[in-house]
């Protein structure tokens, strides 16, 4: 499995990163939550294959999972050893080169996006990255039109973004394709922190908010929310 390098002077045991925290965090020791945010996004860095994927995404005005949300989709690939994974949107393919790397080698990363410019940036970054073809199957198409022909219980990740007004089926169908023990990441599940707002009321955030409570009522899934990037939402399917 491939791993990100630690930034130079980066500290190398725990004690030293308490100690150096203000300097490796930049908002001071004092500064509570902002400041574990901001140290677990500087915890791992991209390598190039990584970077300029991101850079693609940003021309294509297609924003990234974060560096530490990508982080966590890798270990949580690699802690399931997964070996069918959908993804519902690609963009620039910065979240499905952290899942393949953190999935198992013979592992499958069926990915849905209906921007076909998306999935040309994606396969490039394939591409760079030296990812078998055999390993990517890329379908550029509404991601409800797909849904219903995947399998059901047959993957061990799903992970979903993807505007509000879609959500809630997106999570519904995940839920049907994960086999026991699978897990789902719906990533952008905070909004930045505006769903955790009870005083934004606005429609984007109350459909994000309502999608989120309702994974946490699911008898079938077993959720956590996780403070990372825009927030990460992961849920065991039972």
């Amino acid at each position: 499995m491939r791993t990100c390098e630690r930034p130079e002077g980066f500290p190398r045991t725990i004690g030293a990163a308490i100690k150096g925290a203000s300097i490796f965090i930049g908002t001071g020791a004092h500064d509570g939550p902002r400041a574990a945010w901001d140290f677990s996004e500087s915890f791992l860095v991209e390598d190039d294959t990584l970077l300029r994927a991101r850079a693609r995404g940003a021309e294509l005005g297609s924003p990234a999972v974060s560096v530490a949300t990508g982080a966590l989709l890798r270990t949580v690939a690699a802690a399931l050893q997964a070996r069918a994974v959908v993804e519902l949107g690609t963009g620039s393919a910065v979240a499905s080169l952290w899942l393949l790397r953190g999935m198992a080698d013979d592992g499958v990363l069926t990915t849905i996006d209906a921007d076909a410019a998306h999935l040309r940036a994606a396969k490039v970054a394939f591409a760079e990255d030296g990812v078998p073809a055999h390993r990517t199957r890329t379908i550029a198409r509404p991601a409800l039109d797909v849904l219903p022909r995947l399998t059901d219980g047959a993957y061990d990740l799903v992970v979903v973004s993807g505007e509000p007004a879609v959500l809630g089926a997106y999570v519904e169908a995940a839920v049907r394709l994960l086999r026991p023990g699978g897990m789902l990441a719906l990533t952008d599940a905070l909004l930045g922190g505006r769903v955790a707002d009870p005083a934004l009321r606005d429609e984007s955030t109350s459909l994000v908010r309502e999608t989120t409570l309702a994974v946490r009522s699911d008898e079938r899934l077993v959720p956590a929310m996780v403070p990372v990037g825009d927030g990460v939402l992961l849920a065991v399917r039972r």
